[in-house]
């Protein structure tokens, strides 16, 4: 059974091992668990039987007037399963009443999000690959 929880209560670095498939320089679980607890807000899926957690989706939030969804993330076995919609319309609840939910994806993702309300807009990024596996402090293993 997948059960979801906006703590990290009981969760631990060995708990995150598998996400970031595809990335050159993933962050380490030590590293995904400092991300997890640095957010403004998440939403995790944990799996019962495992204690481990198959999904998650973080945001940046001034709590106000405004919420940023960096990342959204279910490993691979658990996909199809509508963890990924589910984590995303539990977040997106918790912000109902900003004025602005914004997230940036591959256009191939667009449809998915389209489903919560979503319309496409113009964004800007910078990229520092050299930095994906997490800046700051000291890379924890785990």
């Amino acid at each position: 059974m997948i059960r979801y929880t906006d703590s990290t209560d009981g969760i631990g670095p060995e708990n995150l091992a598998g996400f970031f498939v595809g990335w050159p320089n993933p962050p380490s679980p030590g590293t995904h668990m400092r991300i997890l607890e640095a957010s403004g807000a998440i939403v995790l899926a944990l799996d019962d039987e495992t204690g481990n957690i198959v999904g998650f989706v973080t945001a940046v939030t001034d709590g106000i007037l405004s919420a940023y969804i960096p990342l959204l993330e279910v490993l691979p076995p658990y996909k199809g399963r509508g963890i990924g919609r589910e984590l995303v319309r539990r977040l997106l609840e918790r912000f109902e009443g900003l004025y602005m939910v914004d997230l940036a994806c591959d256009p191939e993702l667009a449809s998915f999000y389209d489903g919560f309300g979503m319309q496409p807009a113009h964004a800007m990024v910078i990229r520092n690959y050299e930095r994906q596996s997490g800046a700051g402090g000291e890379e924890e293993e785990g």
